[in-house]
């Protein structure tokens, strides 16, 4: 069963790029005490994710933490080098971009997809979600093959 508005965020560790190295987080470093934009994509420098997805969330940016929003952070089945690279090729240094490598925070959320018919293997759903200390409070998970709902516009309509 996939997490559901008024849950809150279980526990998990995630990684970015810190000084050069892959640093470790845990979902209460990233969610307590904060207000944060979640936004998830099957795979960095894939079609979707990387035209529209993540721009979406760089050109949006300012307005999107005018709204009280401490932290944007995208996630994605990738490791930290990846994401980190992305988010770089991206102008994204303003979003907080997390590798979920082992799909491990995927998991305890229930968002995952099977992408082993594009060579991709397990990876995240595509979503978006608006966490507050902790706890979700709003959810907008994309049907397969659709982009619409976790767009950076849709969310800003529901900040």
């Amino acid at each position: 069963m996939s997490i559901q508005e008024g849950d809150k965020i279980p526990v998990a560790t995630l990684h970015s790029m810190q000084e050069g190295k892959p640093t470790p987080m845990t979902t209460d470093d990233i969610f307590a005490g904060k207000k944060v934009v979640l936004f998830a994509v099957p795979g960095a420098f894939t079609p979707t994710c990387s035209m529209a997805h993540l721009p979406g969330y760089v050109v949006n940016a300012d307005t999107i933490k005018g709204k009280g929003v401490d932290t944007i952070a995208c996630v994605s089945v990738n490791d930290a080098f990846v994401m980190d690279a992305w988010g770089q090729d991206k102008n994204a240094e303003s979003l907080l971009m997390l590798g979920d490598g082992n799909g491990d925070f995927t998991q305890a959320i229930g968002l995952t997809m099977d992408g082993s018919g594009f060579g991709l293997g397990q990876r995240s759903q595509r979503y978006a979600m608006i966490v507050d200390d902790g706890v979700v409070t709003k959810l907008a998970v994309e049907a397969p093959g659709k982009f619409e709902v976790s767009a950076a516009e849709a969310i800003l309509e529901a900040l």
